[in-house]
C-alpha cells in the first residue's frame, strides 16, 4: 500500500507584536499579521488625503542597499502639505525595511493607492512569493480560513461563501503567501478586495519581493 504524501496542515498567525511577521516563513503559514494600531498622526493624516477626495496611483522599485534606510522622498507628494505626512513616510518606509530584512530583498515593488472599488472583488491566490498589504484607512481586505472554500471553484461567483470571511482592520499588517513561494504550491492564501461602501474610499499599500 503506498503511503500519502505528507503536507504541512495550512493555517495562519496574528498576533500584537510585529515578530509575529516571522511566522510567515514557516512551513505550512500562509498569513501573518500583526495587529497594530496606526500612530495618531499616520491615521489622521490618511482620513485627510481620502477627505481631500483626489486620486492617488503610485508604484515605485526600491533598491535596497545595506542597512540603509529607504528614501521615499516623493511618497505621496501631492499631499506632502497635510499634517502628518512626514508620519505617515516613515511608517512606510519602516514597513519596507522590516520587509526587506525579513527576506533579505534586494528589490522591492512598492504601490500606493487610493481605490473606490473592489480592485480583485473574486477570492483569489496571488501569483507572487510573498506579498505585504496594509489599509491605512477604509474597509481592509478579506481572507479565508483553509476549506473554506474549494479552490478548484476559484473565480466561480456561485462559489462565493458568504459565512466564515475574516477581515483584515485598518492599519494591520499582512504578509500573504502566494503561490510562488517555494513549497507553498496550492496553498497560496485565498483572499480578495472588499467592496467600499457608496461613497467611501480606502488607502492601500502592498509590498513586492522583486529580488
Amino acid at each position: 500500500m503506498l503511503a500519502r504524501r505528507w503536507a504541512p496542515t495550512v493555517r495562519q498567525r496574528l498576533g500584537a507584536q510585529p515578530d509575529v511577521l516571522a511566522d510567515v516563513l514557516l512551513d505550512g503559514v500562509n498569513l501573518a499579521v500583526w495587529q497594530r494600531g496606526l500612530p495618531e498622526a499616520v491615521a489622521a493624516f490618511a482620513a485627510r488625503l481620502l477627505a481631500s477626495g483626489e486620486p492617488l496611483a503610485q508604484s515605485v522599485t526600491l533598491e535596497i542597499e545595506g542597512e540603509a534606510e529607504p528614501s521615499l522622498p516623493s511618497l505621496a507628494g501631492d499631499f506632502s502639505a497635510l499634517p502628518g505626512h512626514a508620519d505617515f513616510v516613515a511608517d512606510v518606509a519602516w514597513l519596507v525595511r522590516a520587509y526587506a530584512c525579513l527576506l533579505e530583498a534586494r528589490r522591492i515593488g512598492l504601490r500606493l493607492r487610493v481605490l473606490d472599488k473592489a480592485m480583485c472583488p473574486r477570492f483569489h491566490v496571488d501569483h507572487v512569493p510573498l506579498r505585504l498589504v496594509t489599509t491605512y484607512a477604509g474597509v481592509g481586505s478579506q481572507w479565508l480560513e483553509e476549506g473554506t472554500m474549494d479552490r478548484r471553484r476559484l473565480g466561480d461567483p456561485a462559489a462565493e461563501p458568504s459565512e466564515g470571511i475574516r477581515q483584515i482592520e485598518t492599519g494591520h499588517v499582512a504578509l500573504l503567501k502566494g503561490e510562488k513561494w517555494i513549497g507553498n504550491e496550492g496553498a497560496g492564501l485565498i483572499h480578495r478586495s472588499p467592496q467600499p461602501a457608496p461613497g467611501e474610499r480606502r488607502l492601500l499599500l502592498t509590498l513586492d519581493w522583486l529580488g
